[in-house]
């Protein structure tokens, strides 16, 4: 079910949130209702895939019941690589597969389907049971435990939510202070969310989609080569942005607070700023179960230098079953090493020079993300650097201009959060808003999010 779909805002939606202020008073009740509206949501992808959410959970909490508050580390270690070797079998066992097969090996393709949300809800566990080891996390009773997993604003996109920051909140009434102020902030947050997909994010895709496809198969001239890599650079800031957003907004209606998972990332001035602003909730999960266990910063460059170009090769990985993920996994790596190296000599650079190479990094960077092969990002980045001429102009240049002023202007939600009651005047445009974008999206099967193949 997609948040900007019509059956979601028209029925999803409101049913749930009727149910649950309904029994507002019960925290019990409010916990129930939300985990069968989130095993709802997540069944009407494929009822197929409800087992496996369901069955990591529950095998991941038995793990965590059995385990002595965590000191029976080997029975720890066992469910870690449980919920590892869940992510491993659906979304990189063909991958594997197709590389024994590129090796002369005759093994049959195993032609799984994807679970969507998979690698998301798997991260949860895990950190879950890092926790644990690390003596740091109570055993949460079933039903909180698999609420802070099962709810449906993060479950399949982010932004990551840890336990420690949902479960203290599950006690909380929706019905407290500050209710009316929730709800109309958190409409406004959730309408914006939704601009930005239907509005922008999907007009970006139509521009960058059938450029990225021809690159494929041939050679795209300077004007298209950089019309793509805008479309998608930003098509990708404001499409997981979205989501991310409506989530945001939906999980405050609901009266709870979910971490911020942008800032900005576009007006990052060197690679180090832009990971702390680009997929904040996933940066802090890879740091604090990745990049601090493999030494960090703590014990000299060497190991600096090792844990880094570890984590983002791991955070290539994550994205998807290709070497161009891993690829650009270890490119930001190394770029990173490099602005640390940089940073070390005590000579910055101005920040216009440095924010434009930094965006020139980032762009070069989304392009090998987005192709399908080193081949065609190698011919788009030539294209780009003008090896193949400068012909052709900028495809779609307003949307192009519209969308960057957005991505580089755009407050953060917790910014929005912090201010008052919207006005009148914002209330009713949020409202025009979604109408329109309800109007807009009933005329065609709405797109999936990017990140949903995540």
């Amino acid at each position: 079910m997609l948040f900007h779909s019509q059956v979601f805002i028209l029925l999803f939606l409101p049913a749930t949130m009727a149910l649950y202020f309904a029994v507002a008073g019960h925290a019990a009740w409010r916990q129930r209702v939300l985990i069968v509206a989130s095993a709802l949501f997540y069944a009407w992808w494929d009822v197929r895939f409800l087992p496996l959410l369901l069955g990591q959970i529950l095998a991941t909490w038995a793990v965590a019941a059995l385990s002595d508050g965590g000191r029976r580390r080997g029975l720890i270690a066992f469910g870690i690589v449980l919920n590892l070797s869940s992510i491993f079998t659906f979304k990189y066992l063909d991958f594997v597969i197709a590389n024994l097969q590129a090796l002369g090996l005759t093994v049959p393709t195993a032609g799984l389907l994807l679970p969507i949300g998979i690698s998301f809800f798997s991260f949860q566990l895990i950190s879950y049971l890092v926790d644990l080891r690390r003596g740091e996390v109570p055993l949460y009773p079933l039903r909180e435990f698999s609420l802070v997993v099962l709810l449906f604003p993060h479950l399949i996109a982010g932004p990551i939510v840890r336990h420690r920051e949902l479960v203290p909140q599950f006690a909380l009434d929706p019905r407290r202070e500050g209710l009316d102020q929730r709800l109309a902030i958190g409409f406004v947050i959730f309408a914006l969310g939704l601009v930005q997909k239907v509005l922008l994010a999907e007009r970006l895709g139509r521009v960058a989609d059938p450029l990225f496809a021809k690159a494929a198969t041939a050679v795209l001239s300077f004007g298209e080569a950089w019309s793509a890599a805008l479309a998608f650079s930003f098509q990708l800031l404001l499409d997981f942005s979205a989501y991310s957003t409506m989530a945001i907004g939906i999980a405050l209606m609901l009266g709870f607070v979910f971490p911020e998972n942008f800032d900005r990332p576009y007006l990052a001035t060197d690679v180090r700023d832009f990971w702390r602003r680009w997929h904040m909730s996933l940066g802090a999960f890879l740091r604090d179960c990745v990049y601090i266990p493999l030494g960090g910063s703590r014990h000299g460059p060497g190991r600096f230098v090792l844990a880094t170009l570890g984590t983002m090769t791991l955070c290539g990985i994550w994205h998807g079953a290709a070497w161009t993920f891993v690829v650009w996994g270890i490119m930001h790596g190394v770029g990173m090493v490099v602005v640390w190296a940089w940073q070390r000599l005590r000579r910055p650079l101005p920040l216009p020079l440095a924010w434009a190479l930094t965006m020139l990094f980032v762009i070069a960077g989304w392009v090998l993300f987005r192709s399908t092969s080193f081949g065609a990002a190698a011919g788009m980045l030539g294209s780009m650097a003008g090896l193949h001429g400068f012909g052709g102009g900028l495809k779609a240049a307003p949307l192009l201009a519209v969308a960057g002023v957005v991505c580089l202007l755009l407050p953060p939600n917790h910014a929005i959060m912090a201010q008052a009651r919207p006005s009148r005047l914002v209330a009713a445009a949020s409202a025009l808003a979604t109408i329109a974008c309800i109007l807009i999206v009933g005329q065609d099967a709405p797109t999936n999010f990017i990140y949903f193949q995540f």
